[in-house]
């Protein structure tokens, strides 16, 4: 059995997941991120404590942190832009000094998009795929590779991290200081906020979202389809470049925008053909995340059960 954690601006989940990435048990509270260091660090240790009361607890063999970022895996700590408390904050130590994981157990941190990477390829739409693109877009956008039929999440944890990719050089600018990045045109809120300068209004009864504005595209809405398709081009571009880089076979797309369905994936493989148009890139397929509400969960708990494979295979290369 694996504990596995996901920590998100909105939500602090875990479960514990056997040898097969099935969710056998799961706890969750809400995310105090606007409150102190130590109040989220509580908050993490509640989550724990709510798992080690299931009865599988005691066969548990690794420990898998998803968590927003940026993030640092050599350091163990992370610093997610929507939870302002903490700033290099070491969760890794933090978790793996909670009194109830056993002794021995060192906690593998990785970034929530790797973590969606990581999940997408065990059990989802990167399954027997050896070089993947897997991406979240949502309220951000982020991404992590498979490369040689591994997880590749860097160095310091932020392979991937292609919301920050900059496919506009005199696009608009972004928050993390660069213009033009993917993020701005393609994330949930670059949508709905492009969609509303055009002259899109939702109904009386919703707001201003992506996913109204993907309600609006399905009726034939004109200013929503272009908003979708402005997204769906920044997107194209940057696969593609990615494609072109490392000769990615299969880009896969989840998040809460990728929820709109083929309102954004019909434009997105039209652009993907004028994009990716060498030959190794030209059957670059597109396809929608398998894995939904728990990727990130199964992510993480398949982190920690690479790291125990790995271990063992260590181990046993010493024995001979």
């Amino acid at each position: 059995m694996y504990a596995a954690l996901d920590i998100g601006g909105t939500k602090i989940a875990g479960a514990l997941v056997d040898e097969r990435g099935t969710v056998v048990h799961r706890a969750e509270l809400p995310t105090p991120a606007r409150e102190s260091a130590p109040r989220m660090a509580r908050t993490v240790d509640a989550v724990i404590d709510a798992l080690s009361t299931a009865p599988a607890w005691g066969t548990v063999r690794g420990v898998g942190i998803a968590s927003a970022g940026p993030v640092d895996t050599a350091a163990g700590t992370v610093s997610p832009v929507n939870i302002p408390a903490w700033r290099d904050f070491p969760l890794v130590a933090s978790v793996r000094d909670h009194p109830m994981l056993f002794a021995g157990l060192e906690p593998v941190l990785l970034g929530d998009a790797v973590a969606m990477a990581a999940a997408e390829h065990w059990l989802g739409a990167a399954r027997g795929v050896a070089n993947a693109l897997c991406m979240v877009v949502s309220t951000g956008v982020g991404g992590g590779y498979i490369l040689n039929g591994r997880l590749h999440p860097g160095p310091s944890g932020n392979a991937g991290h292609i919301g920050h990719i900059s496919v506009g050089i005199d696009g608009p600018p972004c928050a993390c200081g660069a213009r033009g990045c993917v993020e701005g045109y393609a994330s949930g809120t670059a949508i709905a906020r492009y969609a509303a300068r055009t002259g899109w209004s939702p109904g009386p009864d919703s707001s201003v979202t992506a996913a109204a504005v993907a309600a609006s595209a399905r009726e034939g809405d004109e200013r929503a389809l272009a908003a979708y398709d402005r997204s769906a081009r920044a997107l194209a571009a940057a696969i593609a470049g990615s494609a072109t880089l490392l000769e990615i076979e299969v880009a896969v797309i989840g998040g809460g925008v990728a929820q709109a369905g083929e309102t954004l994936f019909t434009p997105l493989r039209r652009h993907l053909r004028a994009f990716a148009v060498l030959d190794f890139v030209r059957d670059l397929e597109v396809r929608p995340a398998a894995l939904a509400r728990d990727a990130g969960l199964i992510g993480a708990a398949a982190a920690a059960r690479q790291r125990l494979l790995e271990w063992g295979e260590a181990a046993s290369s010493v024995a001979h």
